[in-house]
């Protein structure tokens, strides 16, 4: 008995080293978060078996449950992970394809690095009082603060799961999120197994799953979003008083941009995506400080970008009176589901007093 006794106490001392290393080795490492997105509530994967793969070697995961949310954000939090993701090992069930697939990613590795070292502005901070840049290296740990710090390092891995296997990761910097790439999953064909480990967790079997669920959609939609064009955003106005502060770029690809004061007034021409949402901020005088934005139709924006080609600037013309803006594709217009202005609260260091 006392034997038995003496090796149970040495398992549980070595057992609680072990955790204990394990914390400490995590709390020397910076974290991020994950989050597995799906283009709509009808297009859901679960994960069974996952892993996301790390420079460090640490052990860090998907989310419990299911994809949610919109293409590029799921919506929901998770529980921390520690390291530096350079990989994904995954294999998941889409629910309206009837299909296991399995997802096996290497990251490229020169990119992550550079991108672990960036940290995006994300908006004024009050209390900073150095010229903002749109990033700047100040590697990994980076937490905006609307007091001191405007950098965020990346604080999130996102993934995409579209349909017949595609899938996007991003990485995403607080409210700027890139691309890091598109990855092909392969079918899993011999799923007997994998098929017993699923449903025997669920109250439907895969027979009423795929009567009730069963869609057979094309990823096109998706990498169409992936088409990029070389244009950049311009606030104008007749108001000669006009300044410009921040413009918050969300595109169909699922990436996200941050414009802010000094750039603003002079955006640098890149790649972009077709825009799905803008954001726009800017004052005229004491009291007349305003909030724009366009919300896009993807096919229609899409049509007038391809049709007008090369280097291209898209103005948003405010109104003398600032009542309204136009929006002006290399002086052609183009149209947008919706543009809508507000009376703004938001201050910023520039503001008129």
């Amino acid at each position: 008995m006392a034997k038995t006794f003496f090796k149970i106490l040495f398992f549980l001392i070595l057992f609680f080293q072990n955790i204990s290393c394990q914390k400490m080795k995590e709390e020397k490492l910076t974290e991020f978060q994950v989050e597995i997105s799906s283009p709509n509530n009808n297009m859901i994967v679960t994960p069974v078996e996952d892993k996301i793969i790390t420079l460090e070697g640490t052990s860090a995961a998907l989310p419990y449950g299911s994809s949610s949310g919109t293409w590029g954000t799921s919506g929901k939090g998770w529980t921390e992970q520690y390291g530096t993701p350079i990989g994904a090992d995954i294999t998941y069930f889409s629910r309206y394809e009837d299909t296991f697939y399995h997802l096996k990613a290497d990251f490229p590795l020169d990119k992550v690095k550079e991108y672990m070292q960036r940290a995006y502005a994300q908006k004024e901070a009050f209390l900073y009082d150095k010229p903002l840049e749109e990033y700047k290296d100040l590697g990994r740990g980076e937490k905006f603060s609307e007091a001191e710090n405007p950098y965020n390092s990346f604080s999130t891995l996102v993934f995409g799961f579209a349909p017949k296997g595609m899938v996007v990761v991003w990485l995403r910097f607080r409210s700027v999120q890139i691309e890091l790439g598109k990855f092909q999953a392969e079918i899993i064909k011999e799923d007997k197994d994998l098929e017993k480990k699923f449903f025997s967790k669920l109250s439907v079997t895969r027979e009423e799953m795929k009567k009730n669920r069963f869609q057979d959609i094309s990823p096109k939609e998706w990498e169409d979003y992936r088409i990029k064009y070389s244009w950049k955003p311009v606030i104008s106005s007749e108001n000669k008083t006009l300044r410009r502060f921040e413009m918050n770029i969300i595109y169909f690809n699922g990436e996200a941009e941050a414009v802010l004061r000094p750039w603003i007034d002079n955006v640098p021409l890149k790649e972009r995506a077709v825009p799905k949402e803008i954001a726009m901020y800017w004052e005229t005088g004491k009291g007349e400080a305003f909030e724009g934005r366009a919300f896009f139709n993807w096919e229609t924006a899409n049509e007038v970008f391809k049709k007008t080609g090369g280097k291209q600037q898209l103005e948003f013309k405010i109104a003398a009176d600032n009542s309204n803006f136009e929006l002006l594709l290399n002086n052609e217009p183009l149209k947008a589901d919706s543009l809508r202005v507000y009376k703004s609260e938001v201050k910023y260091k520039d503001s008129y007093k």
